[in-house]
């Protein structure tokens, strides 16, 4: 009788312990997935990968603490972790592509390479940032064509971000005749360049000799502007130079390429 009294006490205090555990974790469950919540909407992370993530940290958290509170009973979780192990696995494998663009979904919304509105080249698309998701990031192109980049293809690549400085540089590379007068056509093409009041006078402009082709002299012509005028002044530039050139009799050469023939006697 004893015996029985003391199993009972024994088991009684087993499950006890066991829901305790299980009550206490679950509490310390919620409350980390509280911070962890308010510690990603303070650094202004997207709602949706907010809540999936406080979901994915409190089932986990879950399953350690019903873990716990078994083995505080005397079952053996050994074959239970590797039951849930290796479905994990199976959903993994099944899921990589999935997952791998949830994961880099939420680099892009925490790390921010940049946000909705700004002009970016990823995945070798380009275009201006118009929604960016768990599984992939929505961009319309200049041409106002909707395309949808994976996101994993976007943190596995060079991300450029036109957006991010007030200032862009114009490259362009004018190539002229080697027959034509080099300070002649520095100082039209400067005369272009001065005209256009979006140029930027700091930093100053740069227009200088870069290379003696096989077919022409090219010339660099590199000033600055306001981002939101890159376009507009380089297809001005580029017409206007063209024109101004073209007034001082100074070509613009095609490839060309000199055959000479020697004759000899049999």
């Amino acid at each position: 009788m004893e015996i029985q009294q003391e199993m009972l006490v024994d088991w009684g205090i087993k499950i006890g312990l066991a829901l305790a555990i299980l009550i206490v974790g679950k509490l310390i469950a919620k409350m980390v997935v509280n911070l962890v919540k308010k510690g990603l909407t303070k650094k202004g992370v997207d709602a949706a990968v907010v809540s999936f993530a406080g979901s994915i940290i409190y089932v986990i958290a879950l399953l350690a603490v019903l873990i716990a509170s078994m083995s505080q009973l005397g079952i053996d979780t050994t074959s239970l972790v590797a039951v849930i192990g290796a479905a994990g696995l199976a959903i993994g494998l099944a899921l990589q592509g999935s997952l791998s663009n949830f994961a880099s979904g939420v680099l892009i919304v925490v790390l921010r390479p940049f946000k909705a509105g700004d002009f970016v080249e990823v995945g070798s698309k380009m275009g201006t940032v118009m929604e960016i998701k768990l599984f992939a990031t929505k961009l319309k192109t200049p041409d106002n064509k909707i395309v949808i980049v994976p996101n994993s293809s976007i943190t596995g690549n060079a991300i450029t971000n036109f957006s991010t400085q007030d200032t862009r540089r114009v490259d362009l590379l004018i190539g002229i005749s080697y027959d034509a007068d080099i300070r002649k056509a520095k100082s039209v093409i400067e005369e272009v360049v001065a005209g256009d009041e979006r140029i930027l006078k700091d930093p100053a402009w740069t227009i200088a000799v870069s290379e003696l082709a096989d077919s022409s002299v090219n010339i660099i012509v590199r000033p600055w502007v306001n981002t939101a005028d890159y376009w507009p002044v380089y297809w001005h530039l580029i017409e206007n130079i063209k024109i101004k050139l073209d007034e001082n009799d100074i070509t613009i050469p095609y490839p060309q390429m000199d055959v000479y023939l020697h004759k000899t006697e049999n």
